[in-house]
């Protein structure tokens, strides 16, 4: 089954049927949605008070998203600089993100810790604080003239516990085509996040292909709620031109359907050109292999709102 567009939607019965749907409208509403930005999003992630096991999501485009539970907010890889080739406008500038109580970046590329938004949002808030991989804390603090004490550094089963927000935050080795392990140290340089918080929980996997022992370490925790997963794969063209791939949409598939999370919700799909993927695959290998997987695909700046069942 697939939700789209709003949460608490009506549930489709199949996801043929909205594959149906949306292929007649074009996939308008999937490419675009109906975004809200700036003061009517923020205005909305104010707003939002859900109960125990209750939570919604943004979606912020990439691989982006802020996350809010009971009154904790956590943005995960905002990518909010307007510049460049993106396809998709940012729906927030960087210091709107000052609501956020974390901001978490998986790793050190532009479209996931994105420098242009860490730095504005650093000036406009002294209280957010930033998580990031270790191994990219002194380069980023020292390249953006943000104090070294603003970040908390990460790595493989590094756990953060704020017990005044009933929150968790754990980090999840991530291979970015490769784990690239840093020997010295024993740090990984890319990270997917574990959020536990008002009795819900995300898995974001950052950019991540699937390896040997990801799944095994997954199901080492509870049922997920929710799982971010990115589906533009990866080519010999990609890699040449210095594009990182990630999990194609098979591979995404599979690994939210072993998992079996409530609602599985890939991104990565729509901002560039020359790194994108057709979501309707993904959507349509889900009903065929995993035909009870909850599914979500919907615009940028849509509220989601989800509840344990």
């Amino acid at each position: 089954m697939i939700l789209h567009g709003m949460a608490f939607v009506k549930y489709i019965s199949t996801i043929k049927q909205i594959i149906d749907i949306m292929r007649k409208e074009k996939v308008k509403s999937l490419r675009r949605g109906r975004m809200k930005t700036g003061k009517a999003l923020l205005d909305e992630i104010r707003e939002y008070k859900g109960g125990y096991g209750e939570c919604a999501f943004w979606w912020l485009g990439q691989l982006g998203y802020i996350l809010k539970a009971n009154n904790t907010i956590v943005a995960i890889d905002p990518y909010l600089n307007p510049q460049g080739s993106r396809l998709i406008p940012p729906p927030l500038a960087p210091e709107d993100l000052a609501i956020a109580d974390y901001v978490l970046g998986t790793h050190n590329h532009g479209d996931h810790i994105d420098h242009y938004t860490y730095s504005l949002l650093a000036k406009a808030s002294e209280d957010v604080k930033f998580v990031i991989p270790e191994l990219s804390v002194e380069a980023v603090s020292q390249k953006l003239n943000i104090p070294r004490e603003r970040f908390i550094g990460m790595t493989e089963r590094t756990i953060i516990t704020d017990n005044k927000k009933d929150l968790t935050i754990t980090g999840i080795a991530s291979a970015h085509e490769f784990l690239d392990r840093d020997e010295a140290t024993g740090y990984y340089p890319y990270l997917g996040y574990i959020v536990e918080v008002n009795g819900v929980s995300f898995y974001h996997s950052g950019d991540t292909c699937r390896y040997d022992g990801l799944e095994s370490k997954l199901k080492e925790y509870d049922r997920f709620n929710i799982m971010f997963v990115p589906i533009n794969g990866r080519s010999g063209k990609k890699y040449r031109s210095g594009t990182i791939g990630n999990m194609n949409f098979a591979e995404a598939v599979d690994l939210c359907g072993m998992l079996n999370p409530i609602l599985a919700v890939p991104g990565h799909y729509e901002m560039f050109d020359n790194n994108s993927a057709d979501p309707m695959e993904f959507i349509d290998f889900m009903e065929a292999k995993y035909p009870l997987q909850q599914v979500w695909i919907g615009g940028h700046g849509v509220k989601v709102e989800h509840k344990n069942i």
